[in-house]
């Protein structure tokens, strides 16, 4: 998927962690928006707390074919978005096809904006949809002309997936490898050891990809680059002994290209970096997100998870735990890609309750709800 995990590997659904029932919240399906007059299907305004937390969730299912716990949770307004595997697509005619169902859910639910429906389209060995772009990162990097290779990608990826009705693409990575077969270069999803070349490609694909229509995601802030071969963030925690002026001056500076390029969305990696704090993976740190990438780096755009089922955060709790602690430190949509709806209801319920009960302020909740809100209708 969009982290460190190995490409085109299938892991079991994990288990939820929670009831759905939390707080006296109910999670229930339901189509009664259907009959609502457009007037009243809006974002935001008039949704219940459990609606409002949905639109900060990104739902995934197993198999090829979508359950009707998750078409209900659609239809009820509770989902931001729905992530697309390898075991979720036999073509591209059947994934057409799914994205058309979930669309005619979506359709009765009272939230207008569409649905987030994305993949991890990077090239190389990491595609879910057969064909472009058939180079990988790395491939790139080592072209006759990488920037028009780059832009070759980007459109590619971009049209591959707006033709089959998806939006949203977690490419590139902008990850800057430190030697040969280590975490990044070994599956070839890094450019460059190289920051400068890393930013100049990343944006080549970033600006190519948006210009289909198609929202781009860099990715896994602030860079898996100097991880090992054996450190894998989905499989257990990984500490990144970095320097500040290093992780600054090599990791981060791709990112300064892709936010001028107007990247959409920036996801952050579950390792922990001591240079900036030395207790919690990135995703989980308000150091991280709101400090360094909000403040020092200045983006603006939406914020994502890595997946919440991941190793790596085998110390924070389930899902539901982790999700709103996400949430608290800043991470504007959770990825639950565990292939199990459950795991989505989990995250919502509890987000919903920890709005309800202060844990996660209204304000600062309603703010990352109109970014994704905003992200979405631009994808409309």
């Amino acid at each position: 998927m969009s982290t460190a995990r190995k490409p085109l590997s299938r892991r079991g659904a994990l288990a939820a962690g929670t009831a759905a029932v939390a707080g006296g919240l109910v999670w229930s399906g339901s189509a009664a928006a259907a009959d609502r007059p457009a007037h009243l299907r809006r974002p935001r305004a008039g949704l219940t707390p459990l609606q409002q937390a949905g639109q900060r969730v990104v739902f995934s299912y197993p198999g090829l074919t979508p359950p009707q716990s998750l078409l209900d949770a659609i239809s009820a307004g509770r989902v931001a978005g729905v992530i697309f595997f390898g075991e979720n697509i036999s073509g591209l005619s059947q994934i057409s096809g799914v994205v058309d169902r979930l669309n005619e859910a979506h359709r009765q639910s009272p939230v207008s904006s569409p649905l987030l429906l994305m993949t991890d389209q990077e090239g190389g060995l990491v595609r879910r949809l057969p064909g472009a772009p058939v180079l990988s990162e790395k491939d790139v990097g080592a072209s006759a002309d990488p920037e028009s290779a780059a832009r070759d990608a980007g459109t590619g990826a971009g049209e591959n997936l707006a033709g089959v009705g998806m939006n949203l693409n977690l490419a590139p990575v902008l990850d800057v490898y430190r030697k040969p077969g280590d975490f990044a270069d070994q599956y070839e999803r890094s450019y460059s050891s190289d920051p400068a070349v890393v930013g100049t490609l990343g944006k080549d694909f970033i600006t190519a990809q948006q210009g289909t229509g198609v929202a781009a995601t860099a990715k896994h802030f602030p860079g898996l680059g100097a991880a090992s071969s054996s450190q894998n963030t989905d499989e257990g925690p990984v500490t990144l002994n970095v320097s500040l002026s290093q992780l600054r001056d090599t990791d981060e500076r791709p990112y300064t290209s892709a936010i001028s390029s107007g990247v959409k969305l920036v996801m952050l990696s579950w390792a922990v970096y001591p240079a900036l704090d030395a207790r919690l993976p990135a995703g989980l740190s308000p150091t991280v997100v709101q400090q360094e990438l909000r403040g020092r780096l200045g983006f603006r755009g939406v914020t994502i998870t890595d997946a919440l089922e991941a190793g790596a955060l085998r110390n924070f709790g389930g899902s539901p735990e982790r999700a709103v602690r996400a949430a608290g430190a800043g991470m504007d949509l959770l990825l639950c890609s565990a292939r199990d709806v459950a795991q989505g209801e989990g995250a919502v319920t509890a987000l919903a309750a920890a709005l309800q009960d202060g844990t996660l302020d209204a304000a600062a909740f309603q703010a990352a709800v109109q970014r994704v809100t905003a992200l979405r209708d631009g994808l409309a």
